[in-house]
């Protein structure tokens, strides 16, 4: 299905489904999580449909910053999602808080590549909370936004954490989250 986009594998008529899901060279849909955006296109294009339909997106240069997401005390599922940039990429920091069940939120935290799976592979970051003589962190290699931020929210593979543990970590109502990208 994708060999006009660069694909050249051939398969048999039982494997293309599964392949298909994975292929590099499908389109990438948009990776702003929480919005109902259809947007689809090439790698390429990505950073161009990211600034021009998703304006209110801070992109922050370097290699170690920090993700300051705002009002967590919202209710309801709600995304807070930034830009950094840095080693000639561009990468998606994400935090997400969902309702898992009545009355439990939780807080996922990720880092996605604007890039393939193979160029993710080339890096590694650590999302850090710091305070009240407190640190946690979690360290991981980034997602591709090819696999995006449900995958990873799913199956918990990125920093987890409650809202009692938000709290200890926040300041009036805002938590920082200490975010270094390094190359492998």
């Amino acid at each position: 299905q994708y060999a006009t986009t660069g694909c050249s594998l051939t398969l048999h008529h039982t494997e293309k489904p599964e392949h298909e899901d994975i292929c590099e060279y499908r389109p990438y849909s948009c990776p702003c999580p929480g919005t109902s955006c259809k947007w689809q296109g090439s790698l390429e294009a990505v950073m161009s449909h990211l600034m021009h339909a998703h304006k209110s997106i801070t992109t922050l240069q370097g290699e170690d910053i920090v993700f300051l997401a705002t009002d967590i005390n919202l209710p309801g599922a709600v995304d807070w999602v930034m830009m950094q940039s840095c080693f000639g990429h561009h990468f998606m920091l994400v935090l997400e808080k969902q309702e898992k069940y009545e009355g439990h939120q939780q807080f996922f935290a990720i880092v996605l590549l604007i890039g393939t799976r193979k160029q993710a592979e080339n890096f590694a970051y650590r999302l850090e909370l710091n305070g009240n003589r407190r640190r946690l962190t979690w360290e991981a290699t980034p997602r591709s936004i090819h696999d995006g931020v449900a995958a990873a929210t799913h199956n918990s593979d990125c920093l987890v954490f409650d809202t009692a543990i938000a709290h200890l970590f926040a300041d009036n109502g805002n938590l920082g989250i200490n975010v270094t990208i390094s190359t492998c």
